[in-house]
């Protein structure tokens, strides 16, 4: 029987624009307090698909975290704006040659309750987690409304997430 090695362990860090480029936009509150017109690349690949506004309650998860599948929407940008959460956990990575996701090159960010992000399209990375408590999020993105939407990779090998 081949039993699994240890887990790879990928330490959270704070987000920063920087950084997360390659996958998306950190949208940070304007420093004066006024409007940010296109700070975010929304963006749609394909006709027929509708615009959706949804909100999701995320609840928090014991730390380490076991990594267990990676998703992405190769239709569509998709962002999270938070409505009421402190802190949450942002988890990329890119897309290798054979269409899947570059597990070696995963990043663990933090995002704080006043940081919006949004994904480009085709951007690996896994579902909404918030860290310590609850949160409600605003959620954009383009779609048809059927499984073509989201596509899901399993993670083979063990990797946990840990906040140290």
């Amino acid at each position: 029987m081949n039993t699994p090695g240890p887990a790879r362990v990928i330490t959270i860090r704070p987000i920063d624009a920087k950084s997360f480029a390659p996958y998306g936009q950190v949208l940070e509150i304007p420093a004066n307090g006024a409007r940010q017109d296109y700070a975010a690349r929304l963006s749609s690949a394909a006709s027929g698909l509708k615009p959706n506004l949804a909100i999701i309650h995320a609840e928090p998860r014991a730390m380490p975290l076991e990594l267990k599948a990676m998703e992405r929407h190769p239709a569509s940008s998709q962002a999270f704006m938070p409505l009421s959460a402190k802190r949450y956990l942002v988890l990329v990575c890119p897309n290798k040659s054979d269409d899947t996701p570059d597990l070696d090159r995963l990043e663990a960010f933090e995002c704080h309750g006043q940081q919006a992000i949004n994904y480009n399209r085709g951007t690996w990375h896994h579902g909404m987690t918030t860290l310590g408590a609850p949160g409600t999020f605003a959620m954009f993105m383009w779609d048809e409304g059927s499984e073509r939407d989201t596509e899901w990779s399993r993670v083979a090998e063990p990797i946990q997430i840990s906040a140290e």
